[in-house]
């Protein structure tokens, strides 16, 4: 029995990396579409949004079937309890992906970047796949040192979303009022999508450590 339970504890820790891959691929795909105003691109990414939600509902049944048939303690209760935590960042990180990737699909075939912005969307788009990567890696290899990573990446988006909002207050960007929208709404979807991040590393955190940081 402890090894058929070894197995569905590793069963879970794989379906985690899975969800993470697709969030990576996500918002790549978002950040790309939004920076080029690439349609396709975008409604690829709007498109697959559903299989993370899937993937991730999935991933809650089995978790809740794991506990109850289980009853873990320790760090195994504290990786299921992680894990329905973590699935529904993820997936409301890619939710974040698709949203980008709207706004590219609304300003079709005008940007919804404002002149001024670009690059710094660009450096927003960066943290946020730099992010997802290593998500990946540490859903996968559990290293505390990529907690500390993430959550310094955070920091840097942290400080780019606060120049958006400085620049969308100037008057020659608020001027145009789509363009402070689409800003707007961008840079708190970036933003956002680091905040939850951020959240897995607190629940990976708690695993390691059996402490909530």
């Amino acid at each position: 029995m402890r090894e058929v339970f070894q197995q569905e504890l590793r069963e879970v820790q794989d379906r985690l990396v899975q969800i993470a891959e697709l969030v990576e691929g996500a918002i790549q795909g978002a950040t790309r579409a939004f920076g080029t105003s690439d349609v396709a691109l975008a409604e690829q990414v709007i498109d697959g949004a559903d299989e993370v939600d899937q993937l991730a509902s999935e991933l809650d049944e089995l978790t809740i079937d794991i506990l109850a048939r289980q009853q873990p303690v320790a760090s195994d209760l504290r990786l299921m309890v992680g894990a329905l935590r973590m699935s529904a960042s993820l997936e409301r990180m890619a939710d974040l992906a698709q949203h980008i990737a709207q706004l590219a699909r609304y300003r079709y075939p005008e940007s919804a970047i404002p002149q001024g912005l670009r690059k710094t969307f660009v450096k927003m788009g960066d943290i946020d796949i730099a992010m997802s990567a290593k998500l990946v890696e540490l859903l996968r290899a559990q290293e505390p040192r990529i907690i500390d990573e993430i959550r310094d990446l955070d920091d840097a988006l942290d400080e780019l979303h606060a120049k958006v909002f400085e620049k969308v207050l100037s008057d020659k960007i608020s001027a145009d009022a789509t363009g402070v929208v689409d800003a707007t709404l961008a840079s708190r979807y970036h933003e956002r999508f680091g905040d939850h991040a951020v959240n897995i590393t607190k629940q990976m955190n708690f695993f390691l450590s059996g402490a909530m940081e």
